[in-house]
């Protein structure tokens, strides 16, 4: 148990890793919900929809602003009914999310799928608020990270629209048809039963589309996104501690040198750590022309 919980922990705090942390909070909170789920059934309490209804995004703008978070957390969330409802959005998730963090780097992967998030959010909100269609919206919530996804996968299929991943009984297919199989469905089902989930898909899909054109045209929307989550989680880092060090006794010179390039060396191993993390975050163009110089030299040692 130990050792599933150390892996855990090292996920989460190996740089460029958005990808794996993306699907493991998404089960988690799954796993979380079902746990609370069995446990309000047999003892009685209500706690699971206290939870449930704390976390999914109402439909009436009146209850949205009572739980503004819910623009996000509803993106975690899955129907606990459904299996199929967590199964599909975390595998189309690590397939088109693999080749974003592949080409553009874990920070754009995370852009993409927030702002998938919140687009979807206000699409629905919108539609349900002033569409005279949707009339009793008293008792609408939604959750489910598909408009967050349908964001990665339509970025994906913009950026590598020629890209194949082979299908059963199909065979190699270019994702810019997945997608846009997918787009059409949502479109028709804006019209059955599940209308706002797949209004919010097509949000989603409208902003990846958008911020990996604006990508193209050298405008990074992604940006704001990344540096709030990076500022939340600098708020729950333990600050280092500041260590003082008394120098005591004359060094030989001979000490001196050794000692100098021990700590050029380790420098140096520190600089290109830095920088391959900067690769795996962010992708290789990002680098500067002095870091791509250092890691080309560092090749050839």
């Amino acid at each position: 148990m130990n050792g599933f919980i150390d892996d855990l922990k090292n996920t989460f705090n190996k740089p460029g890793n958005m990808l794996p942390q993306l699907i493991i909070i998404n089960v988690g909170v799954f796993v979380i919900l079902g746990i609370l789920m069995v446990f309000s059934y047999f003892s009685g309490l209500n706690i699971f929809n206290l939870v449930y209804n704390q976390l999914a995004i109402p439909a009436e703008f009146s209850q949205f602003i009572m739980k503004p978070w819910t623009i996000i957390t509803y993106a975690f969330v899955h129907s606990m009914g459904d299996i199929f409802h967590i199964l599909f959005n975390m595998l189309f998730l690590y397939w088109f999310g693999r080749l974003i963090v592949e080409y553009l780097g874990s920070n754009k992967l995370l852009g993409l799928y927030i702002w998938g998030a919140i687009t979807g959010a206000v699409i629905y909100l919108l539609a349900y608020n002033f569409m005279p269609v949707f009339r009793d919206i008293s008792q609408v919530r939604m959750v489910g990270a598909s408009a967050a996804v349908y964001a990665v996968m339509v970025g994906a299929a913009t950026l590598l629209p020629d890209f194949r991943f082979f299908l059963l009984f199909l065979g190699p297919v270019k994702i810019k048809y997945i997608a846009l199989f997918s787009i059409v469905l949502s479109f028709i089902g804006t019209a059955g039963s599940n209308a706002g989930g797949n209004i919010a898909h097509l949000g989603g899909a409208f902003i990846g589309y958008v911020i990996i054109i604006q990508l193209k045209q050298g405008n990074d929307w992604t940006k704001p996104v990344v540096s709030t989550v990076e500022g939340i989680k600098n708020l729950f880092r333990p600050k280092p501690k500041i260590k003082v060090s008394h120098s005591s006794g004359k060094r030989t010179s001979t000490s001196s040198r050794g000692s100098s390039g021990t700590s050029s060396t380790k420098v140096d191993q520190h600089e290109i750590d830095r920088i391959l993390d900067k690769i795996s975050e962010r992708g290789y163009e990002s680098l500067s022309k002095e870091e791509k110089e250092k890691l080309f030299n560092a090749s050839r040692k």
